[in-house]
């Protein structure tokens, strides 16, 4: 059986990019590129035309750029926000950032593997977020401060995370999936996701990326040496 079907907004502007994106992606039985975009302009016009489930969005594109499509399409101003998912590079750490503090809900890296691209369009869809491990392992190691852990436990009182709830919180922020945290924590699914919606309900956060955000920010999670 067909899962229902999911809808894809594809922009970059590379046309081999997108041709590679849609290859992959009209492959699958549940997902239909709808539209391609050259360009930032095009890519919100077209989204809010076609209303894809999900948004494809290059970070570096001509006369709007990706973290200002995604402000306009999923920030906190967005009427009926839209699933954007942000594609990166490597060099763009700090684009990360600030694509998450606009709303995106994954991220993912041009070199992605098929599979992880059919992932996090299907998460994305489905209300959830994927981020991608190297793109998280590379922020926490540039973070520029660690903060202590007598201030890591204020933050998580403050916002009356309990324990077990701040162990998810560091999973998420490391790009674990729901089910990884399953086995990871010796949880079934429905327990994972009872204490992941008590956490963005303690946070405000609308998805796994923006409690992720709000670890990274607040030095919940440590950077390796």
């Amino acid at each position: 059986m067909v899962d229902a079907q999911i809808d894809v907004v594809v922009a970059d502007d590379q046309e081999l990019v997108r041709a590679g994106f849609r290859l992959i992606l009209d492959a699958q039985p549940d997902i239909t590129v709808v539209g391609e975009a050259a360009d930032g302009v095009e890519c919100v016009a077209l989204a809010r035309r076609l209303r894809p489930q999900v948004v494809l969005a290059d970070i570096r594109m001509p006369r709007l750029d990706g973290l200002e499509v995604t402000r306009r399409l999923a920030g906190p101003d967005a009427r009926d926000p839209f699933n954007v998912v942000v594609i990166t590079t490597f060099d763009q750490d700090d684009y990360v950032r600030d694509a998450l503090r606009n709303g995106a809900c994954g991220f993912l890296l041009k070199d992605a593997s098929p599979a992880l691209l059919v992932e996090a369009v299907r998460a994305a869809a489905r209300g959830d977020a994927l981020v991608s491990p190297a793109v998280t392992v590379r922020l926490l190691k540039q973070m520029d401060h660690v903060t202590r852990q007598e201030a890591v436990t204020e933050y998580a009182g403050a916002f009356a995370l309990s324990e077990r709830e701040l162990e998810i919180v560091r999973l998420v922020a490391v790009g674990r999936t729901n089910q990884e945290i399953c086995g990871d924590l010796f949880l079934s699914l429905s327990s994972v996701k009872t204490y992941l919606g008590r956490i963005q309900a303690k946070l405000g956060a609308r998805n796994r990326v923006e409690v992720a955000a709000w670890a990274w920010e607040h030095g919940v999670v440590r950077p390796r040496p």
